[in-house]
């Protein structure tokens, strides 16, 4: 999990990588450098810690100079986060210099090959084989020399490559992560995620797997693996480089958190046309739908949690039999997949490595496949037969927010779908539930009018080492993304059960002044979970209840109630995890944490 940004224009570049940088930091944070050419020779600065450190040695961006050059802030996988483990890594020569994100598998045996050839490396590092390679292959034609390092190694990868001999060229290549073109006026980029080149320019081209990109200032030629010139389709990005801002909030995850009622209305409103369901240009018709004899939804951290959400939902109204899968276990389970399962894949990125493999594994068993994905072009959604984009915008912060929470949106609306085709919804609770999902917009708004209490809550409890959540039906599964939400963003440890299990051993951890989330928003489920909450304070447990209008009487048996909107009880789930992400904040705030880079964590996981 890295971030990329190269430059190649008339400016000076410095300062464009560093900027670029900012907004890729998401993507790792443990330290940064950049390499930039100037007259045939290629000048490294790199610098332990965020971005700020590498400002720092570079004075701002004023040096080094020149106009061509290439930048990475690292999530570290091999070696320790230091100077000399920072990317661009440089050949011995000083020939080469590259950035790289992912992970070359046989670095191991191609570096004790090249160690034997009398090649001296500098780091620990899997990525400085790549500039030990070039060097050792090239003989005058970079191409060349790239296209004999493709050949070699094996692994994934999304690489920017400088050479001293070119000084204005940088070369791009890729496998398995991300990495795009951007196309601006007598400039031109490269980088690992849009943001870090929105504000030069909003034409971009897509980078495809085993492909190669030379870019120059003024002009930008594609080619195959086999060093063949390919024809490449810019697409356009419409978003503002705004919304990559704060744009006032402390935080881009509160910033995030109150940009849900417009993500969610982006996913959700263009679909609904009238009485009907339009996913985009997904087929859903009888003949397509009365052959899935069950569904696999697969995802990885939130994205699980928001098939879990899905699960209950599509079997309640399709009567289909779901299973929600975990990514990095689904490919090593042998899973029962054929053409008589749909498989959804979720993931906000839509490059997220075990995910991916999911998705490859189902496409080769005959499943058919629809990617539930923000990131347009990414690399499950050109790889998923369907796609429905969530439409929620650039996501800045390491914990998912809006990401998550479209995700959901997305799958009710795939469930009514179905639903619909099968006859297994009635034409007014059809209705109804359409009418309640165009709402929901209007009641995260709601919900977020006054979040005085919730952040006074989380101010009275900040200082807890543990806390619980638990709830039945679809409050357990909302459950499980709210204690996510906390532990990776206040470092509390937080953990979520069935609210019904605990009573087969859990509740052994209560004892008196433990906190206790418990989400009471499916009334069916009240007198159960009154139950569940009596159980608890019975052994001197502090309960924090989070409770729909209709279930309000919780008050009675709970230390604290916070309420969300009133919303149909299968909707709950968005609005609770919005409140429950309100207070993971303020927890978090008031802990002192770095909020939207928790440690340890990384926005795109990229690697296994």
């Amino acid at each position: 999990m890295c971030g990329i940004i190269g430059y190649s224009g008339g400016k000076q570049a410095a300062p464009i990588l560093l900027k670029g940088l900012e907004r890729l930091e998401y993507r790792g944070y443990d330290s940064s450098g950049i390499a930039v050419t100037d007259g045939g020779a290629i000048s490294v600065v790199k610098a332990v810690g965020k971005i700020k450190a590498l400002d720092e040695k570079t004075n701002g961006g004023k040096t080094p100079h020149g106009t061509v050059g290439i930048g990475h802030t690292r999530w570290a996988t091999h070696g320790v986060p230091s100077d000399v483990n920072s990317h661009p890594h440089v050949s011995q020569n000083g020939m080469f210099a590259v950035v790289h994100n992912g992970i070359i598998e046989n670095f191991a045996e191609l570096k004790a090959e090249l160690i034997a050839q009398g090649v001296k490396f500098a780091s620990d590092t899997d990525s400085e084989v790549i500039a030990q390679l070039l060097q050792y292959y090239y003989e005058g034609d970079e191409l060349d020399a790239i296209l004999t390092v493709m050949r070699r190694i094996s692994g994934s990868y999304a690489v920017g490559i400088l050479c001293a001999d070119y000084p204005d060229v940088i070369y791009a290549i890729r496998k398995d992560n991300p990495l795009v073109v951007g196309l601006g006026a007598n400039e031109n980029f490269i980088a690992s995620d849009f943001a870090a080149a929105l504000e030069h320019t909003h034409d971009f081209v897509q980078l495809g797997d085993g492909e190669i990109a030379k870019l120059t200032a003024h002009a930008v030629t594609f080619y195959d693996g086999d060093g063949k010139p390919l024809k490449k389709t810019p697409y356009r990005v419409d978003w503002d480089i705004s919304q990559a801002e704060k744009g006032g909030y402390p935080h881009f995850m509160l910033k995030e958190i109150y940009e849900q009622p417009r993500a969610i209305t982006a996913t959700v409103r263009p679909r609904v046309k009238g009485d009907q369901i339009v996913l985009d240009k997904i087929a859903f018709d009888a003949k397509n739908v009365n052959r899935i004899e069950k569904i696999d939804i697969v995802g990885c951290g939130s994205a699980y949690h928001a098939g879990i959400v899905g699960k209950a939902f599509i079997e309640k109204y399709c009567r289909i039999r779901v299973n929600c899968e975990l990514a990095s276990e689904y490919v090593y389970s042998d899973p029962i997949t054929d053409n008589r399962t749909l498989t959804v894949i979720i993931s906000q990125s839509g490059e997220t490595a075990d995910t991916l493999a999911a998705l490859r594994l189902a496409k080769k068993r005959g499943s058919h496949t629809i990617a539930i994905v923000n990131v347009v072009e990414s690399a499950i959604a050109r790889e998923a037969d369907d796609v429905l984009y969530t439409y929620a915008g650039p996501e800045i912060a390491v914990a998912t927010t809006k990401g998550y929470t479209t995700q959901v949106a997305a799958l009710y609306l795939v469930g009514l779908k179905i639903a619909k085709i099968k006859h297994t919804v009635s034409d007014a609770r059809y209705s109804e539930m359409l009418k309640e999902l165009t709402e929901l917009p209007d009641k995260i708004t709601r919900a977020l009018a006054d979040i005085e209490q919730i952040k006074n809550y989380a101010d009275e409890y900040a200082a807890h080492k543990c806390v619980f959540f638990i709830g039945r039906g679809t409050d357990y599964a909302a459950s499980l993304e709210g204690a996510l939400k906390l532990k990776e963003i206040s470092y509390i440890h937080a953990e979520a059960y069935a609210a019904g299990e605990l009573k087969h051993g859990t509740i052994s951890l209560i004892e008196n002044g433990t906190i206790t989330l418990a989400l009471v928003t499916q009334s069916a489920l009240y007198s159960k979970m009154l139950s569940n909450i009596k159980a608890v304070q019975s052994r001197g447990g502090t309960v924090l209840s989070v409770a729909s209008p209709k279930n309000e009487q919780i008050r009675e048996n709970s230390d604290g109630l916070l309420l969300i909107p009133d919303c149909d009880d299968d909707l709950t789930p968005i609005l609770t995890a919005v409140v429950l992400q309100v207070f993971a904040y303020y927890v978090a705030a008031a802990r002192g944490c770095d909020i939207d880079k928790p440690r340890n964590l990384a926005k795109s996981v990229t690697v296994e």
